[in-house]
């Protein structure tokens, strides 16, 4: 059978109904703090420093843009993500949504203390 190559469309933008819920969810304001946004090697940085916690967890680093009429903001967030699977009974979410944000915390701001973007930096 031959196949006409130039019909192939792949989908690029599609529309998402089935999304489930994190158990937990934590939003780091990156960009506001360090200037920049996170190096693929601070990313695996956290990622060993949570796997421990969690066995597997969703990082999500992303340009996020607020826009009205009157006022559009932009800041890189980084977003970590437990599975409701992955963050075992309900009952104990906060204490681990707690060890999570404490990691979480010492992480940005170490990556901020070794390498931080003024804000100028990016100007010249």
């Amino acid at each position: 059978m031959d196949m006409d190559t130039t019909d192939f469309q792949p989908t690029m933008a599609f529309a998402v109904h089935d999304h489930e819920v994190p158990a937990i969810e934590i939003r780091v304001n990156f960009g506001v703090f360090a200037g920049r946004h996170a190096t693929l090697a601070e990313i695996d940085r956290l990622s060993a420093w949570l796997l421990d916690e969690v066995g597997e967890v969703s990082i999500i680093s992303e340009e996020r843009h607020e826009i009205d009429a009157h006022v559009e903001a932009s800041v890189h967030q980084v977003r970590i993500e437990v599975s409701r699977d992955r963050a075992g009974a309900p009952a104990g979410h906060a204490a681990l949504e707690a060890r999570i944000l404490e990691r979480t915390e010492y992480w940005a701001r170490l990556c901020v203390s070794e390498r931080h973007a003024e804000i100028s930096d990016d100007l010249s």
